[in-house]
């Protein structure tokens, strides 16, 4: 047992006692404090306290978060305390009031079943009162005043307990279990075990605190500064609204409002479009200016009025005069030239007409942006460009719904706004490279836009009104034709720019790439002059693509080399680039024509290939070794490439006996193919005859012509089916000096459409089974 002395009377206090673990809250000595107690350990705790002469030790928890105590989770030094009173409540908790007594420090934990008790050792309370403490009792007197007055939560009644408290320990501990701070700051005021310190950390916390008050009172005064300015203002307004009601419309006359309404006016927009801009804008001027939801409608409001609605440009209906224009931007592309040109002209005749919706498909580089341009320069519209690679969102396309902050109209009304006519040349580039994810698929939005039967009455989802793209000519670009969603190619008109001709290229150099570089890099026609070898040379040693950008990039490097050398010499001469100065401005050629064998082949055949950058010439090689069968593909072939390639291999062994050729090659042999140039992907299902044909080159020993290529899928009854990119093939053909190319009968009706300037020079010989390419390809 211990004995303390309280306000002149004695308590004895069991040194054996229950611990009850607190969260949040760290209770003081003199202090009386309720307690709501729910824990199963807790409630234990309280009966058996009952039965100790209602003594019991509070010590707080240092993590609040942990619902289930352990030892090492409690505080040592607590309080121990008496219960005053104990009520139990409906629903099982236990409401408990408490009287702290005197500090104590946990000795050691005792070994019981349900809840915690220790033996605690009585800690004395100081009692000597120095000057120093004196003047710290009285500095904390003052700031805990102060406290008091900046903190809405406390009663003034407080500051006469702490003005009686007496003695300065039960002073201190009297202001720290009113400080409104965290259980860690109000722990070491316990554990302090004189008033000095207690005192000392006392001013330290009240001062902080007392800065943080002072702040929050002075953000709290700007506030309400800021609301009563918002009210003074709401009241002005409904005044002002009060007058221009009895004054009529000549209050409003020139009012913000009374001009968006002459806007309206104006617009001429649709009856739908009208009816809902008016409606807007009495919402408009029944709701406070300085309410968000006026923001909103402003800005709706502007959009509809800033959209074009009946505003077209008059069409350029000279059929000639667009020829002109077109002839002068792009050379060659008779095919969309002349599908505009028969546009204009069904234009002039018909009054009205349906835009019609075109998709350029062709390689990078020949010019598809761009002659939509040209359209637009020929037609007399205006013209506007929409990048659709990589948009993945539905909403770039119909716009975001008003209830979304900061939404806004999809790209189609977006672009329409800059074009400022409801009838410009619209072109929807890289319609190809469109993706789709949990936000929509963009593709599906674009074909209400892309139908003429429904794009009359496009619903975007931020005007929410219909609006008529009918009048519009779409044109729409593409690398790849099969990447275009099926249901959006279907509502195109799709025309193919194939890759350029070498003279085409040429034409295109000494017209239009080469004027513009020389203007670009600040020279003169007389000062540099290119000779049509030295450009021949760059198209062929130096790119190779289907269209002309690379072309025009090394054009441009020789002419900035010779600006500088311009500019390092100071005189002006004539610089003339040859083929023979060529290597000194670009360096050594990127790009060799492949070499054909001077020799009939065996084992191996040339086959044509198409990719987005135009064709090329693949050879497949095969060797035939003893082994076990075991066919071997390598060359970075693409699952459709080893399909043709095990079809090619099935046909041999079937039709072996009639081949000529002997012994089970699938047992006894192994067949290794390979594509050369093995880092470059290759895939496709046209290489399956030259498959063939090499492999059945190698298993009998005959020898596949020289200066022979082919291109054909195969089947397993020794079919040959079309292919696509013929024309492409056939330019990568004529370029490595192929004179014969053996195609599938079924692309006959494509070599019609293809330049004569393509076919010339070239044996084309069309086949419909695999004996007939046996019979042309083998020597």
């Amino acid at each position: 047992m211990h004995k303390v002395i309280r306000d002149d009377v004695v308590i004895e206090i069991n040194t054996r006692l229950p611990i009850l673990p607190l969260k949040e809250i760290v209770v003081f000595p003199y202090m009386i404090y309720p307690l709501l107690i729910g824990r199963e350990a807790s409630l234990k705790a309280i009966e058996e306290s009952m039965l100790l002469d209602k003594h019991i030790f509070l010590s707080a928890q240092k993590d609040v978060n942990v619902d289930e105590p352990d030892k090492k989770d409690l505080y040592r030094v607590g309080v121990v305390a008496r219960i005053l009173q104990v009520l139990k409540l409906p629903n099982g908790l236990m409401k408990v009031l408490v009287e702290g007594i005197v500090r104590g420090r946990i000795k050691r934990f005792l070994s019981v079943d349900n809840h915690f008790q220790a033996q605690i050792d009585v800690l004395s309370e100081p009692d000597t009162v120095t000057p120093e403490v004196k003047a710290k009792v009285r500095r904390v007197s003052a700031l805990f005043k102060e406290y008091v007055k900046l903190h809405r939560n406390l009663p003034d009644e407080i500051l006469l307990a702490v003005e009686r408290a007496g003695q300065p320990h039960r002073f201190a501990d009297l202001v720290a279990s009113h400080l409104q701070t965290d259980v860690g700051d109000k722990q070491k005021l316990l554990e302090a075990r004189t008033s000095e310190k207690q005192l000392t950390y006392l001013l330290k916390l009240l001062e902080s605190e007392i800065e943080i008050l002072e702040l929050e009172r002075g953000l709290e005064d700007k506030v309400r500064g800021r609301i009563h300015k918002s009210q003074k203002h709401i009241f002005l307004q409904e005044q002002m609204r009060a007058i221009q009601e009895e004054l009529g419309d000549e209050g409003e006359a020139n009012g913000e409002i009374a001009f968006l309404g002459e806007k309206i006016k104006k617009a001429k927009m649709s009856v739908e479009a009208e009816e809902r801009a008016l409606d807007e804008l009495e919402k408009l001027r029944q709701t406070s200016p300085f309410s968000p939801e006026a923001t909103v409608i402003r800005n709706y409001l502007d959009w509809l009025v800033a959209v074009p609605w009946h505003k077209k440009t008059k069409d350029s209906l000279d059929v000639g005069v667009a020829a002109k224009v077109l002839d002068n931007d792009h050379f060659a592309m008779d095919k969309p030239k002349e599908r505009i040109l028969e546009h204009i002209a069904v234009m002039k005749l018909s009054k009205y007409i349906k835009g019609p919706i075109l998709c350029f498909v062709g390689p990078p580089g020949v010019g598809k942006t761009s002659l939509g341009k040209s359209v637009a320069d020929a037609m007399g519209r205006n013209f506007v460009r929409v990048s659709l690679g990589g948009v993945r969102d539905e909403a770039e396309i119909r716009g975001h719904r008003r209830t979304y902050i900061g939404s806004m109209p999809g790209k189609i009304i977006q672009s329409l706004k800059k074009a400022k006519t409801v009838n410009p040349i619209f072109l929807l580039d890289e319609v190809d490279k469109m993706s789709m994810d949990f936000r929509g698929d963009p593709s599906s939005a674009l074909l209400e836009v892309l139908d003429p039967e429904q794009n009359k009455a496009f619903n975007d989802h931020y005007l929410e009104v219909d609006y008529d793209l009918s009048k519009i000519l779409f044109i729409t670009t593409a690398n790849v034709e099969s990447q275009i969603p099926e249901p959006l190619r279907d509502r195109m008109e799709v025309i193919n720019l194939p890759g350029y001709l070498d003279y085409e290229k040429m034409e295109i150099a000494t017209r239009f790439l080469l004027p513009k570089l020389l203007k670009q890099h600040g020279l003169k026609k007389t000062s540099l002059k290119f000779q049509k070898a030295a450009i021949q040379q760059v198209i062929r040693e130096y790119t190779r693509e289907a269209g002309v950008r690379n072309l025009e990039r090394e054009l441009a490097t020789v002419c900035r080399k010779i600006a500088k050398e311009i500019v390092l010499d100071g005189k002006t001469r004539i610089h003339s680039v040859t083929t023979e100065s060529l290597q000194k401005y670009l360096g050594v050629a990127k790009f060799r024509d492949r070499k054909l064998a001077h020799e009939h082949q065996l084992g191996s055949a040339l086959g044509l290939a198409w990719t987005q950058y135009g064709g090329d010439v693949l050879e497949i090689e095969v060797n035939i070794m003893i082994g076990k069968g075991k066919l071997s593909l390598t060359g970075k072939l693409g699952d459709v490439m080893k399909e043709s390639a095990q079809a090619a291999f099935s046909y041999a062994r079937t039709n072996a006996l009639s081949l000529g050729i002997e012994g089970e090659f699938w047992k006894e042999k192994d067949i290794h193919v390979h594509v050369p140039e093995g880092a470059t992907p290759k895939d496709g299902p046209s290489a399956g005859i030259t498959i063939a044909v090499a492999l059945i080159s190698a298993l009998t020993g005959k020898r596949v012509q020289k200066e022979l290529a082919m291109t054909g899928e195969i089947t397993l009854r020794g079919h040959v089916l079309g292919i696509g990119g013929l024309n492409e093939k056939l330019l990568a053909a004529k370029r490595s000096g192929i004179k014969k190319v053996i195609v599938p009968y079924e692309n006959e009706k494509d070599l019609i459409e293809i330049n004569d300037m393509v076919k010339k020079g070239l044996k084309i010989i069309s086949v419909k089974e695999m004996d007939q390419v046996l019979k042309a390809a083998f020597v």
